[in-house]
């Protein structure tokens, strides 16, 4: 049985200023590095083989921190990115209602499709597994990916519920597909 534990990167000042960030190369704020290394302690208490990261900064300073604690070496792959959010990068919603309007999400925005951004994070995750069966594999990214992913390959995930920074998500591969064990936990901070 193959485990999966999806960890969303560390706060950023743009989360808390409500900037969207796609693809944008952010790095954790202190606030960010400090529930990274939180997360780093908990995880020390378990078994993991491989840490997997976006290969955008916030994430991959996450899984730095992480990699470093457990003495595992971070693997990046840009499979792993956000999804891409073209013109609204580094605005925040009350920007973009001043500039497009409040019908905004019905433009194209050059705003990364779900489709795509489903397609390249299954490949992703399917070649790992295949590398790595039966093995515990930490995937580093970013919300709106881990939102994605879950949809993808849950069939009872519903997509509600916002992702934390730092929380921890934990689906296992079965015969019949994939399971969560465990959804959102930030019990390390």
């Amino acid at each position: 049985m193959t485990q999966i534990g999806f960890v969303r990167h560390g706060s950023t000042s743009w989360n808390k200023e409500g900037r969207a960030q796609g693809s944008s190369d952010i790095p954790l704020d202190e606030e960010g590095m400090m529930q990274a290394s939180k997360l780093a302690e908990r995880l020390r208490h378990e078994q993991w083989d491989y840490i997997y990261s976006s290969d955008l900064l916030r994430a991959r300073q996450t899984a730095e921190t992480i990699g470093e604690r457990l003495g595992i070496h971070v693997v990046t792959d840009s499979r792993l990115r956000e999804v891409g959010g073209g013109l609204i990068e580094g605005t925040t919603e009350p920007e973009r209602i001043e500039k497009w309007g409040a019908d905004w999400r019905a433009l194209d925005l050059g705003i990364e499709k779900i489709e795509v951004v489903a397609s390249r994070g299954r490949e992703c995750i399917e070649e790992i597994v295949a590398l790595y069966p039966n093995a515990k594999i930490l995937v580093v990214s970013h919300g709106g990916f881990i939102q994605c992913m879950l949809k993808t390959l849950l069939s009872d995930y519903d997509g509600t519920g916002k992702i934390g920074n730092t929380s921890v998500t934990t689906i296992c591969s079965t015969d019949s597909g994939w399971t969560c064990e465990l959804f959102n936990c930030t019990k390390h901070i």
